[in-house]
């Protein structure tokens, strides 16, 4: 658990109420950053347990403290460059004033702070931008005079491993890398309304939605921190929290009414809803249903709280207990396989992660996805359809998997997709995060013949 510090060090004297709030964000900041460095935890999971147990600051301080965190893993390949001390030091302030620079943050009374304090070291003489920092270049540009490092290169950005495990074209690396260093809306899904009914109704709580230009059922929140639990289309179960990435999954399986889907990595259910969605928006008296299923209990047990709240019948759970099938063979129109996987596509999201994990973490998955798609292929009805999805942008979770798979069942064949945000024909459909503001995403779709 972290702890808060509330003295600045001796080094730094704050003159002014604004230096004195700018040092003690500084402490906490660093201490969460260490902490999940250390811990090698989601940095989510460290800020809510701060936050939960410290229950003074408002939500303007939680707003700088969790932005300008989560800002220093976004740009951390650039500072980590600079920085060198486990103890606050000029340098630290210099990487926040730096991150406030580079996402343009608003509370200047604190970034201007925390500059003055980094240029109390002869090595930093940090001014702001003379132009608005637009593009990664003209930010990387502004970086290498500000810091005098004309090293610093923008695929820095991402671990150097992160190249060698997915492919992508040297004119596209550019786009990937501004698209990793930029915040995402949050992406929400109409669950049990249509999408305008769903906007009108978050009129009513203040809340700004902007309809999908992709999908029916799919809006953006936009970027501000949102409770859900005071809003009363989340209440209801008219709104479901899911990335537009995510949504693709389920516009690939289309489910129908009258089909028996099998959910066989479900987690809490969020693609489980959107299928059970997608049934009853179809026919509202739809015979089809769901099994959900999952190695964790929790998870599987928040889904059917989610479900209870949209008044979902049609979906039961059938948890993996061992290795053997906890579903009949043969029995499903649909077998979805969200399997587990390095999560590389959601380091928009989470951009700790790419500072926690190594290469390994694509590295050793390959067996256990394969061994799980193998086995829930046995449930499939002959004609039936397998759908295959990870959240990752490596070939060696991605097409290596599926290739494998199909070499040892030639029963099953790949059906060709439309991707539904560049319109191209795929067999094997990945989602880059720059193709509409999305988390990174792949699927497969595949018939039993």
């Amino acid at each position: 658990m972290v702890e808060p510090s509330s003295s600045p060090q001796d080094a730094f004297q704050a003159e002014t109420p604004a230096q004195k709030r700018a040092l003690s964000y500084s402490n906490t900041i660093h201490q969460l950053f260490s902490s999940v460095m250390e811990q090698k935890l989601p940095a989510d999971r460290i800020v809510g347990e701060y936050f939960r147990v410290h229950k003074k600051h408002g939500s303007k301080d939680r707003r700088v403290i969790r932005e300008s965190l989560f800002a220093m893993f976004r740009w951390w390949g650039w500072l980590k460059q600079i920085h060198t001390s486990e103890q606050q030091d000029p340098s630290w302030f210099a990487s926040l004033a730096i991150v406030a620079e580079l996402e343009d943050h608003k509370w200047t009374q604190f970034s201007d702070a925390w500059r003055e304090f980094a240029n109390q070291a002869a090595e930093f003489n940090l001014t702001p931008a003379e132009q608005e920092l637009t593009s990664l270049q003209s930010k990387c540009s502004w970086l290498q005079n500000a810091l005098n490092r004309p090293s610093i290169a923008v695929n820095q950005l991402v671990p150097d491993w992160f190249w060698q495990v997915v492919d992508v074209a040297e004119d596209k690396q550019l786009a990937v890398v501004e698209a990793m260093c930029s915040r995402p809306p949050i992406w929400a899904r109409a669950q049990t309304l249509n999408q305008q009914q769903l906007i009108n109704s978050l009129k009513k709580d203040d809340i700004t939605a902007v309809a999908s230009e992709f999908f029916d059922d799919a809006l953006s929140l936009g970027h501000k921190s949102i409770n859900l639990n005071a809003i009363g289309a989340y209440q209801r179960g008219e709104l479901e929290i899911q990335d537009l990435g995510s949504q693709v999954i389920g516009q690939i399986c289309q489910p129908q009414a009258d089909e028996q889907w099998w959910d066989t990595c479900s987690g809490a259910g969020g693609k489980t809803l959107q299928l059970r969605s997608k049934m009853l928006k179809q026919n509202p008296n739809a015979t089809g249903s769901i099994t959900s299923s999952d190695i964790r209990r929790k998870p599987l047990e928040e889904l059917m709280k989610r479900a209870k709240r949209a008044g979902f019948t049609g979906i039961s759970l059938a948890p993996w207990k061992s290795d053997a099938l906890p579903v009949k063979e043969a029995a499903f129109d649909g077998v979805l396989v969200d399997a587990p996987c390095s999560c590389t596509g959601t380091w928009r999201r989470n951009p700790d992660m790419r500072w926690l994990d190594d290469k390994n973490v694509v590295l050793d998955k390959q067996e256990l996805q394969l061994d799980i798609l193998s086995r829930s292929a046995k449930a499939v009805k002959a004609q039936g359809k397998l759908v295959y999805a990870t959240c990752s942008l490596s070939p060696i979770e991605n097409e290596q998997v599926v290739n494998a798979f199909l070499a040892a069942n030639p029963e099953f064949e790949l059906q060709t997709l439309r991707h539904p945000f560049t319109q191209e024909s795929v067999t094997m459909l990945t989602v880059w995060p720059q193709d509409a503001n999305t988390d990174g995403m792949f699927v497969a779709k595949m018939i039993k013949r």
